[in-house]
């Protein structure tokens, strides 16, 4: 008797896994059991595909007895193919296990990918004995030819979102022996079956359970498709794991999760907010505040190149468009050498690369702003996505302001911005041979631009009030990924051009900026327990500065007492070019459960005839004490260069400035409670010096003359805190709600180092010009207490509810304290008199976000409805503090009253 050996693979949704960390799986009948599942799980992009095959041995007991057998196994597949690791789900007995574990062993199959990485995976495979009859003998009649077959073919695409579905089992029934195929990359799956009745099941990760009869005819083929419900909210997407970390702190926010967040608009930046260490920055600013340093001094980058600002102008929006995001990497502190150029924060935006299976997009209009989203493969390998978005609130506000033109002014925000993208790379679903190099890349062009306009109800008549500013960037950028074996470098050229125009009274300021800058990162992993990383990291700008201002102070003429002083004009055009390059490297030491990453960067910046360098050392310690419980710390110097039109000519700025210090310090500890639960407590201290600050000092000019510097290296600072987060996940589908708890508790001061300028600064009161000390006081940035608590419930049947409360400390203020006028015949004005420097603070924030989402979801496209309600219950919360021309009353100036914002989102 002759043996014939039949071989299939099913990847069943809860056998799938990868390495560090990994996706929890169902256990299989004799493994063990396994953690409950995470809530974020990665994506088959390329199923394995089994390309040598070895025959079994048939037991030769079996044999005799005529048996045979169907051996269900469980296979590990490594990275490059090869079988590392074979289990029986089910004994078969009599000696069929052994003999197919042998086999087995031997077999090599396709890498798969997940995520368009190959991964090493888990598959179910049943291997068939089978025993043939034997040949006819002569004069005997030939058996009956072989029973008719019919054929399903098809494609499976996730519903709503018309993704196809890779590495999905398809079955015909669901006996031992049925029939089965596992989806392509294109989601496409063939099954030759008996015709009749077939009962098909189609088993996908991250998809529901999937259940149809298809009546098959013989000798046919039937083609259909089917829409798999995606697991879990109706437009919930399957994230990706969690990287391993190489900073101390690093709050990474998917995409799906940051539309949802409650007071966002669905714009994802904007969660920002809601983490722990970032301070409330008034509400027509959009800056970011971390753990105490100043505006400015949180570097903000997408796709790892620098942009002038994250958000539009007035606290507006993001200038990315929600649907290009893929992840939100914010560093509030103890970095890796990589980034540079902050002394503050880093916040890395990545976008995503357009779909490779077919046309997806989506169109969002509501009552600030309407744009579209777009991604599509061209041909095999190449693929784009573009998005833009346009702003009508100054339209749509004049329309129910007062008719009484001038009653009411408003100040309104009016922006435009657009991404495109373009990737490349190997074509799609191809494997490299071990070994082999793999080099993906993209180029891609975004931008932004923002005008702040005046509008008013009624017609338009002159005013005695004007306003121009006017901010515009645009950025081109490359991206080359090469890959072989242990080593992968990365490198990204980019250009950039920005516009700045600001016109107010007499001070009228246009400036050019055009940039060139290039990063290089190589990575060399060379065992299990080193890791080295290495590159270049350079910048060059261009800046031209056109500038119409009053000459300084002090220089005016005042022709009669009672008269306003007259103040000669100074027109200035002024260029200026500016470099500022870093060569970086740092490794990573693994010993168990430590590991230490020590680093360094290394500045240089050459601005005219000022050159400056310095190093930066850096270090980086993890302790995985258990499986749930990790420790960390960090410590650095932190360089950030001074802006290059700062380096123009006294009294318009300062050439021999240097380079912005910090040392900054954390040290904290990860709990994991549970399947869901994640606790995070950081605590920090920060000391920053020789910062840029205004004015400088007056020193002597080559000339024999002297001046006063615009700018100059004195700024000091330091702030310490400790900061909790608390997360809580969706387990599974029926996981009904997560969010996260944050908290700051922090102290920040800032202050000036050296002799006191002639003009007061921040700290007005603190003793005459000219005495050398440290001056140290409150920061006007400084909050004590910084709480934010989001929830989102999924209700069903497409409905989801959430709510975000925030809780800040009032800011710090200077209090008006003289009881009569001061009045200054000169000037023909009054002046004020003021208390003790920042020895007061506005009231409490505080303030209650709602948000309501309703979806439905098609076959090709979902729909949803959404009413996000900003400041629910209409706290008058202080965000300016105005006085009476004679400066006797103080007037609080709100923030938004309550804001209601209702939206249509339209995804394909």
């Amino acid at each position: 008797m002759s043996s014939n050996v039949k071989a299939r693979v099913a990847l069943a949704a809860a056998s799938l896994w990868v390495a560090t960390p990994a996706l929890a799986q169902a256990p299989q009948p004799g493994a063990p059991a396994a953690e409950s599942p995470p809530a974020a799980q990665p994506t088959i992009t390329k199923p394995p595909e089994l390309v040598q095959q070895v025959q079994a041995q048939y037991p030769a007991e079996a044999l005799a007895q005529g048996l045979t057998a169907s051996v269900r196994l469980i296979i590990t597949i490594a990275e490059d193919g090869a079988v590392t690791d074979v289990q029986s789900a089910e004994l078969a007995g009599h000696g069929f296990d052994e003999a197919a574990i042998a086999a087995v062993r031997q077999f090599r199959f396709s890498p798969a990918e997940v995520d368009g990485v190959p991964a090493p995976v888990q598959v179910e495979y049943v291997y068939h004995f089978t025993l043939n009859a034997p040949p006819p003998a002569e004069g005997q009649v030939a058996a009956e030819p072989e029973a008719p077959k019919a054929t399903l073919t098809g494609q499976l695409i996730s519903r709503g979102s018309r993704s196809r579905v890779a590495g999905a089992t398809v079955r015909c029934g669901d006996d031992a022996d049925a029939a089965e195929a596992v989806s392509d990359a294109d989601g496409r799956f063939t099954l030759e079956v008996p015709p009749g009745e077939c009962a098909v099941r189609v088993i996908a990760s991250g998809h529901q359970l999937y259940q149809t009869k298809e009546t098959l005819k013989a000798n046919e083929t039937t083609e259909v498709n089917f829409y798999l419900a995606p697991a879990g909210s109706a437009f919930e997407t399957v994230v990706r794991s969690e990287r391993p970390k190489k900073e101390v702190v690093r709050r990474t926010v998917t995409r799906e999760e940051a539309q949802k967040t409650p007071g966002t608009f669905g714009d994802p930046i904007r969660v920002l907010q809601t983490l722990p260490g970032v301070a409330r920055a008034p509400f027509i600013s959009g800056d970011l505040l971390v753990r105490g340093s100043n505006p400015g001094q949180t570097a903000t980058l997408m796709d790892g190149v620098r942009i002038p600002n994250l958000f539009h102008l007035l606290g507006g929006p993001s200038v990315v468009n929600a649907e290009f995001i893929d992840s939100l990497d914010f560093f509030p502190g103890g970095y890796g050498s990589q980034y540079g150029r902050a002394v503050g924060g880093v916040v890395d935006v990545a976008t995503r690369k357009g779909a490779a299976d077919t046309v997806h997009g989506s169109v969002k209009v509501d009552l600030l702003d309407a744009g579209f989203f777009v991604e599509a493969p061209i041909t095999e390998g190449i693929s784009v996505a573009a998005s833009a978005r346009r702003s009508y609130i100054d339209t749509l506000l004049p329309a129910v302001l007062p008719d009484d033109e001038g009653s009411t002014l408003s100040i309104v925000p009016v922006y435009w911005d657009y991404q495109l993208r373009v990737d490349f790379g190997a074509p799609r679903g191809s494997t490299p041979e071990p070994g082999a190099a793999r080099s993906t890349g993209y180029i891609m062009a975004f931008g932004s631009d923002d005008k702040l306009r005046l509008v008013s109800g009624g017609e338009e008549e002159n005013r005695d009030i004007s306003l121009d500013t006017h901010t515009v960037f645009h950025r081109v950028k490359g991206d080359w990924t090469y890959r072989k074996g242990p080593l992968t470098t990365v490198f990204t050229p980019y250009v950039g051009l920005d516009f700045f125009d600001i016109s107010f009274g007499q001070y009228i300021e246009n400036d050019s900026i055009y940039s060139l800058g290039a990063r290089e990162v190589v990575s060399l992993e060379l065992s299990d327990t080193l890791t080295l990383r290495t590159g270049l990291d350079v910048y060059f700008e261009h800046v031209k500065v056109d500038v119409q201002a009053p000459s300084p102070e002090g220089t005016e003429y005042v022709p009669f007492p009672g008269n306003d002083p007259v103040a000669e004009l100074i027109h200035e055009k002024l260029t200026i070019n500016g470099f500022d390059g870093a060569l970086f490297a740092e490794a990573d030491f693994k010993w168990g459960p430590l590991t230490v990453t020590p680093g360094v960067r290394g500045n240089l910046q050459k601005v005219g005839g000022t050159r400056n360098l310095l190093l930066d050392p850096r270090l980086w310690v993890r302790y995985a004490a258990t499986e749930r419980t990790s420790l960390k710390g960090s410590l650095g110097l932190y360089s950030q260069p001074a802006d290059t039109f700062q380096f123009i000519f006294s009294p318009y700025g300062n050439p021999l400035l240097g380079y912005q210090r910090a040392f900054q310090s954390s040290l904290g500890v990860e709990q994991k409670l549970g399947d869901v639960w994640n606790v995070d407590v950081t605590g920090f201290f920060n000391r920053r010096f020789e910062n840029v600050v205004a004015p400088g000092d007056v020193r002597a000019t080559d000339e024999g003359s002297f001046t006063q510097d615009r700018f100059v290296n004195a700024g000091i600072g330091k702030a310490y805190g400790v900061e909790l987060m608390v997360k809580k996940d969706r387990a599974a589908a029926t996981d009904k709600w997560y969010g996260w708890l944050s908290y700051t508790l922090s102290h920040a001061e800032d202050g000036r180092a050296g002799a006191k300028p002639r003009v007061d600064g921040a700290f007005g009161d603190d003793g005459p010009p000219g005495i050398s000390e440290v001056t140290y006081g409150l920061s006007i940035w400084d909050q004590t207490h910084i709480l934010t608590l989001v929830a989102n419930y999924v209700l069903g049947n497409g409905w989801e509810l959430g709510g975000r409360f925030r809780l800040t400390t009032g800011r710090p203020t200077t209090p008006l304290v003289h009881p009569h006028d001061v009045y200054n015949s000169d000037s023909n004005s009054y002046e004020p008199t003021y208390g003790r420097s920042l020895s007061a603070r506005t009231s409490t924030f505080h303030q209650l976000d709602v948000r309501v989402e309703k979806g439905w979801r098609f076959d090709n496209w979902t729909l949803a409805l959404y009413l996000d309600v900003q400041n629910l219950y209409n706290a008058e919360n202080v965000e300016f503090v105005f006085n009476d021309y004679r400066f006797r009353d103080e007037v609080e100036i709100p923030g938004i009253p309550i804001l209601p914002v209702l939206g249509v989102k339209g995804s394909f």
